[in-house]
């Protein structure tokens, strides 16, 4: 996938669907606050998992794999209980179907967040992939990205091009529906990764004795643009082996 599907960044962030423009354009706004509590010893609690119920497990699995989405079980057993798992590139997040694993109405899962940081060219890798997908669109009326009517939906991105607010949808064979919602920069406090401070350390770590076999026989560069690279690889799945060659490929493209 490329660079563009920061994406398929079906990220777990809460709240991250709403920002506070459509808040205030609002013409009712609920006077209730979440309570704070200090963030300071708290254990992290990060949604790992979506259930999207199909009627077809072997159709849905070819669907999501032609995506390009990251296959990692399929795991049958005698009683008729059968999981399978795909990961969007880029996510922190996966999603699971399979027999026996949910009693909701197939397709019934809607408004499923995939983010991404240029949406015409997630539309354009997605359609590539054999995916009917909506046109992209901003919303006339609040909530017009959740309608399976179309007439609130207005033509073309959002005319200040503000994150948040422009779209594109498509479903899966079930008529499971997700949304392509552009972000180019988070509001503040919000997170643009999850992982832990041991996980980071060891992904670092990696990357810097991988950078120190790769700078002997390389082109003179910034260290930085290697690591960017090669962390980035890494957290889309790829084997150390081959963030190395996507690192390399990167360096030599940005020449």
């Amino acid at each position: 996938m490329t660079s563009t599907l920061t994406y398929f960044g079906f990220h777990c962030y809460a709240n991250h669907h709403y920002p506070t423009e459509l808040a205030m354009n609002g013409t009712q706004m609920s006077n209730e606050h979440a309570t704070q509590i200090p963030s300071v010893g708290m254990v992290d609690t990060k949604l790992e998992v979506v259930i999207i119920p199909v009627s077809d497990v072997d159709r849905a699995k070819r669907f999501y794999g032609n995506l390009g989405w990251r296959l990692d079980a399929d795991f049958a057993f005698d009683n008729g209980f059968r999981v399978v798992q795909f990961t969007p590139p880029g996510s922190g997040c996966s999603i699971q179907f399979g027999t026996n694993i949910t009693s909701a109405a197939p397709g019934s899962v809607q408004g499923l967040y995939l983010i991404v940081s240029e949406i015409e060219a997630a539309r354009d890798e997605l359609v590539a992939r054999g995916a009917t997908i909506s046109e992209v669109f901003h919303a006339g009326t609040p909530g017009a990205q959740f309608q399976r009517e179309t007439s609130g939906r207005l033509s073309g991105p959002a005319p200040d091009r503000a994150s948040y607010r422009t779209f594109a949808s498509f479903s899966d064979p079930d008529g499971n529906g997700w949304l392509l919602q552009e972000i180019k920069t988070r509001l503040p406090g919000r997170g643009l990764s999850s992982s832990d401070v041991a996980t980071l350390t060891a992904l670092l770590r990696e990357t810097e004795e991988r950078h120190g076999k790769y700078e002997p026989t390389a082109p003179k560069h910034h260290w930085s643009a290697w690591y960017a690279a090669y962390i980035v690889a890494r957290e889309r799945g790829r084997t150390p082996e081959e963030a190395v060659d996507d690192a390399a490929l990167h360096m030599k493209s940005a020449q």
